[in-house]
């Protein structure tokens, strides 16, 4: 694996690790994952291993305003995000890649499937889909951020806390404890287009191959699935058990073997 920086016309620096196949000299397919929302690309180590050990480039990244990234950029506008996952296509060479994205980030790469075809293979939506508007989730997401107890205590609370280990990780320590590094202003403003606006025409006009992946106990709108294979039939779906919102952290194996199989078609 190798770690390295691109930095953006808007002067944003993204932070990515690509992760060289294990056992083919030629990968049989490039990945660029996304991962959600107030998260950072260390919750895709596993899958990333998994995928790599199967021959598999898997390039990973920040997204803006996340982890080891420019935690405060001069937008966070959808398209800025869709315009840095372009960015690391084109300078990784990428292309045709498979997008594999989490809740926001599968929704960044649902808009860039849909925006430039030519650069996408396939497209993988993990508890992601056009769904909207949702003019609470600004104040969801403020109450969900302010209600983290900071700071930790330890480590072993932060995750008694969030849920999982991969969440502590970006944890950063300070005399009195542990705080998050995400910037809060920063953090609500990256959903404040998903307020107002739905994405059903982008998510229509995408023609790659796709798979939706739910946790049994997700998070997505409870029509949002039986209405997206009503306008793209042809979309896979599976539904992962033992699973809520953080499928790749919940189940990362059955995770695994779902996208292995999507990509045996």
């Amino acid at each position: 694996m190798t770690t390295g920086t691109l930095t953006t016309p808007d002067g944003t620096r993204i932070a990515l690790r690509d992760h060289h196949p294990a056992v083919e000299p030629t990968p049989t397919t490039r990945f660029l994952l996304l991962h959600g929302l107030a998260g950072h690309q260390g919750e895709w180590d596993t899958l990333a291993a998994q995928l790599s050990a199967d021959g598999h480039r898997v390039v990973t990244y920040d997204a803006r305003g996340h982890g080891a990234s420019t935690r405060t950029p001069a937008t966070t506008t959808r398209e800025a995000h869709v315009q840095d996952a372009i960015a690391l296509i084109r300078r990784l060479d990428l292309a045709p890649v498979t997008l594999l994205g989490q809740s926001l980030g599968g929704h960044t790469a649902m808009l860039l499937a849909a925006s430039h075809p030519h650069l996408v293979k396939s497209l993988i939506l993990i508890e992601a889909g056009p769904a909207g508007p949702a003019p609470e989730l600004p104040a969801q997401i403020a109450t969900w951020l302010d209600g983290w107890p900071t700071p930790f205590k330890s480590l072993e609370e932060a995750e008694s806390f969030l849920g999982h280990e991969a969440w502590t990780r970006t944890l950063e320590q300070r005399a009195d404890g542990w705080h998050p590094t995400w910037d809060r202003t920063t953090i609500i403003d990256t959903i404040a287009e998903l307020a107002t606006t739905a994405y059903w025409d982008e998510w229509s006009r995408i023609t790659c191959p796709t798979l939706l992946i739910q946790g049994e106990q997700g998070t997505m709108r409870p029509d949002e699935p039986s209405t997206m294979l009503a306008h793209r039939p042809d979309t896979v779906t599976v539904r992962i058990p033992g699973a809520a919102h953080d499928v790749h952290l919940d189940q990362p194996t059955r995770l695994h073997e779902a996208i292995a199989a999507f990509l045996l078609d």
